[in-house]
């Protein structure tokens, strides 16, 4: 399916034409959006311009490459995706590191904003750049005329990458990808495919001379296969001319390669793999029917989309329902058509098994295949399949001038890389809206035997290693097949639920005080139930309502007895449905609707979060009121929810990575029940009727709630909403404050290695922690100290030593219910190298107590803190988590309007005096993950 794209071009002689006129105009290319401009200079290489202004004062530039891991010979396996890193580590105009150190002064982040990725057929470079600095906007066009063809590929400079890259193809080792080695050749039918993943082979990686990496550099990277997309806030014109001087004088090769276009051959056989591994934590089955793409080029294309995309929806509602049994036969179960890779996409049929029980999870699944292939959807689930992608269509195209560059960007990559469509969010929906009456019961009914047929299909099985001996062979698994197809399978039935939604209408309140804030935009408002309501109206969307309510209590105020029941009741009881539906029938009659709420219970509060589109905000408030006042006890629904739960827990101890987070989580929690790894016995500890009753409990007084909406809403229009479903909810004037249960990390110095896992790898946390002063001032200090030692790290444990690929440095600052603080060091490494990098890494922390940061990497983060900023602030998302967080902070609202300033006051002392007091290594916890054996 295409993504959503803006704007349109006229329709009249794809829509309005008939018979073979209109076939022959279906048959045609759609054509690209008229607001990007492209071209080609006479070398091939191919540019797209777009202006766009969401967000303003920012350009998205990508570098794409039609080179990929496909390409490389034998002795370059995983050089493609080694390219993608030197371009990194120097450049004719920026030597060395330079680049991203450059590109880190202005503002801009290595890895979150700044980034890269190489896959089997395109390597593409990223750079997010702010557009009201001309020198930064001309070294942009720069950097990427320098990715393009001017790697410097210095040996030294590649001998020290070697390092980064084996660390990152080891963070990449576990089950999965052991598994994975083996079906690989089979379910990509021996192609070049299966034998050139992108992270290539360890013998490469440790051994190849600079003359193979410089090889593929000089065939592979040349302006015919090469496009520079530019989407932003920019002069189109003054860019099309930068590029075509920047890049016009680039030149192919004189002995050019021809690009092949590899593909994966359908063989019309059948295959059947089955893989073990002693860390995989349950027991998968997967049936793929391997089927050659359509591409998505012209309006039959596209027609063909729609289907199999209501086709998809359709078909996961039906498995969804045989979820919510008393006793679902599967922990998971699926079927649906996809992208597969290259030139296929697949149907395929997947199950996640109980323990012990693959054959009547994998009977189940089929079944509900077979039914479909037998009998077909009805009409009512077309019908609201179809209202629910048109709904969505219609809600994209209300944004139609608020897409985000990067959405626009990744769009014209898809049509340079694949030729896939691209032609604006107009065009799309006035297809949509032509196609929909015309697609019938049976076009879509006859897709699952266009794509099962007899050949071209893979089994593929994978379980813990300890299972091995009970798994089914090919006969087994294909008898199980036949002796569904055998059964008397019944047509799937529906009943129609025509109740409102309530099954009481709420009683509306009334708005007893208003107090606007017009620096803000903020307007407050008491119901006179208790409740408080912050609105802050946006522009920043044309059709999009986010929300938040919360009041504090949470599962704190409950004992450990009955804390299983608390800690559940937000999930559980909500998975019953609401008012006069069940969550069956309550997903149906939302089809079509934009629109979302949920409730939540976690430990210091309780609240639902919701959203959605001007229109649709009285469902999402009608839903709101309903899920906390007329909750549904479902046992049915229950009962399935512990059952799958606790086939969930059978193997979850077999994977290393859960192991460790789990120790983590019970030595920060001073192993507290409530802080300790989830079990079976804890799963059994949760009660129906206790979970229901603190569910209602916690939901019966209104007014200690406050409810905060941004988005695109008028206030004078939204109150009598409010009024309604806020304003009617009970009230108690209880008003409950949540309880310190005082579950601190423990002080002192700490250290807990894990022995789990095979692999020769490493995973380290470094965790300091303790009572923190909180305040808008120290948050800031705080994260400046966070930015300034991820930035040391990475320079000192990847560049300087290899030894790391991607170190972090994560933060977290509670003022509730007493200051808080944890700064955490992660890592991954070879086993061998763990104290080394331990040293490496407390002695950068060692420098920041007692030499301070630098002003350089100060200066860093206060411009990547700036630059974000100002992205953030125009973010719908971003205001409110702001604004709930300064309500349950009990800050004020206005704190953004000084934050820029505060930003400006951090220096160097500051940075050594946060050092000082929260690094001190006196409350310091190691944590390490190491392979059971060497």
């Amino acid at each position: 399916m295409i993504k959503v794209k803006l704007r349109a071009i006229n329709l009249l002689l794809l829509m309005c034409l008939s018979g073979i006129a209109a076939a022959q105009v279906d048959n045609k290319v759609l054509p690209l959006d008229p607001a990007v401009r492209t071209g080609k200079l006479p070398n091939g290489f191919t540019y797209f311009i777009r202006h766009n202004e969401e967000p303003k004062n920012r350009v998205v530039m990508y570098l794409v490459n039609k080179v990929g891991s496909i390409l490389e010979t034998d002795d370059q396996r995983g050089l493609a995706h080694f390219m993608e890193h030197m371009s990194f580590n120097g450049t004719t105009n920026f030597p060395k590191n330079e680049l991203v150190n450059y590109l880190q002064k202005s503002g801009v982040r290595f890895g979150a904003d700044i980034n890269a990725y190489t896959s089997f057929d395109e390597t593409v470079y990223e750079l997010p750049l702010p557009t009201d600095n001309p020198d930064l906007l001309k070294n942009g066009i720069q950097i990427m005329r320098d990715w393009a063809h001017n790697a410097t590929l210095d040996a030294d400079e590649i001998n020290k990458e070697r390092g980064v890259v084996l660390e990152e193809k080891r963070l990449g080792k576990g089950a999965a990808e052991r598994m994975r080695r083996i079906y690989f050749p089979l379910i990509l039918n021996n192609s070049r495919y299966a034998e050139r993943t992108p992270i290539g082979t360890d013998e490469v990686l440790n051994n190849f001379k600079p003359e193979a990496i410089k090889r593929f550099y000089q065939d592979w990277y040349r302006p015919d296969l090469q496009a520079l997309i530019v989407v932003g806030d920019i002069d189109v014109d003054q860019m099309e001319q930068t590029i075509k001087a920047k890049f016009g004088d680039l030149k192919n090769p004189v002995n050019e390669k021809q690009r092949t276009r590899y593909t994966v051959p359908l063989t019309s056989k059948n295959q059947f793999v089955v893989v073990t591994d002693k860390e995989m934590t349950a027991t998968t089955a997967e049936v793929l029917f391997k089927h050659a793409a359509t591409e998505m080029k012209t309006a039959i294309d596209y027609r063909k989309g729609i289907v199999n995309s209501l086709f998809n929806q359709m078909i996961a509602y039906r498995y969804a329902e045989v979820t919510r049994q008393a006793d679902p036969p599967f922990v998971q179960g699926g079927a649906g058509i996809s992208d597969f890779i290259a030139n296929l996409d697949n149907y395929g049929v997947s199950v996640t098994a109980k323990p012990g029980e693959l054959e009547k999870g994998f009977k189940a699944v089929w079944r509900e295949s077979e039914r479909v292939k037998r009998f077909g959807f009805t009409e009512t689930e077309l019908e609201r399949a179809k209202i629910a992608y048109l709904s969505s269509m219609e809600s994209a195209l209300k944004e139609k001038d608020k897409i985000q560059s990067i959405n626009l960007v990744q769009e014209y990559q898809e049509y340079f890389l694949k030729g896939t469509a691209a032609t604006g969010i107009v065009l799309e929906y006035d297809m949509a809206k032509s196609d929909m009456p015309g697609i019938t019961l049976e076009e879509v009914n006859a897709l699952i035997n266009e794509y099962t047929k007899p050949v071209n299909r893979d089994i593929l099985i994978m379980a813990p290693e300890k299972d091995k001996a009970q798994l089914p062979d090919e006969a087994t698994i294909t008898g199980w097949m036949s002796a569904v197809e055998k059964e008397n399978i019944v047509p799937y039935k529906e009943e129609a639920n025509k109740l409102p939604l309530l099954a009481k209408e709420p009683v509306a309140g009334k708005i007893v005080s208003e107090k606007k804030d017009d620096q803000l935009n903020i307007t407050t408002l008491i119901l006179s139930n208790g409740i408080k309501v912050i609105l802050k109206p946006t522009e920043f969307r044309n059709n999009q309502v986010l929300f938040n309510g919360f009041s504090p209590g949470g599962t704190s105020l409950y004992n450990d007895v009955d804390y299983q029941s608390a800690a559940s009741s937000g999930s559980v009881i909500p998975a019953g449905g609401v008012g006069n539906y069940n969550v069956t029938d309550l997903g149906k009659y939302m089809s079509g609707k934009q629109a979302a709420a949920r409730p939540f219970i976690n430990e210091r509060s309780q609240g639902i979060n919701g959203s959605s589109t001007l229109k649709d905000l009285e469902s999402a408030l009608q839903l709101t009121y309903a899920y906390l006042t007329e909750p549904r006890k479902d046992v049915n629904a229950f009962k399935g929810i512990i059952t799958r739960s606790k086939a969930s827990m059978a193997n979850r101890s077999s994977d290393p990575k859960t192991v460790f987070n789990d120790t983590i989580s019970a030595v920060l929690g001073n192993h507290n029940i409530r802080r300790t790894a989830p079990s079976i016995q804890k799963i059994e500890q949760i009660d129906l009727d206790k979970a229901y009753a603190i569910y209602k409990e916690r939901f019966a007084d209104a007014s200690g709630f406050t409810f905060t909406f941004v988005g695109s809403f008028d206030v004078t229009i939204i109150k009598p909403l409010l009024e309604k479903y806020l304003g009617g909810l009970p009230s108690t004037n209880a008003h409950q404050v949540a309880k310190d249960l005082g579950i601190h990390a423990p002080a002192g110095r700490v250290e807990k290695t894990v022995y789990k896992g095979t692999e020769p790898k490493a995973t380290i946390d470094l965790v300091f922690s303790g009572t923190y002063e909180h305040s808008a001032s120290n948050n800031i200090k705080m994260n400046a100290l966070k930015e300034v030692l991820e930035i040391r790290l990475l320079e000192r444990l990847r560049e300087d030593e290899s030894g790391v690929y991607s170190p972090q440095v994560s933060v977290s600052t509670a003022k509730y219910p007493e200051g808080r603080y944890s700064l955490v060091v992660s890592f991954g490494c070879a086993p061998q190298n763990v104290e080394k990098l331990i040293t490496s890494a407390l002695d950068e922390i060692g420098k920041l107590r007692t030499v301070g940061a630098t002003q350089v990497n100060l200066d860093k983060f206060r411009a990547e803190d700036k630059t974000s900023t100002e992205t953030q602030l125009k973010s719908n998302g971003w205001w409110l988590s702001y604004l709930v967080g300064q309500l349950q902070n009990k800050e004020s609202l206005n704190e953004v309007d000084n934050y820029i300033a505060a930003l400006d006051k951090v220096t160097v002392d500051n940075i050594k005096e946060m050092s000082v007091k929260y690094l001190s290594g006196k409350n310091y916890i190691r944590f390490v993950l190491l392979p059971e054996t060497k």
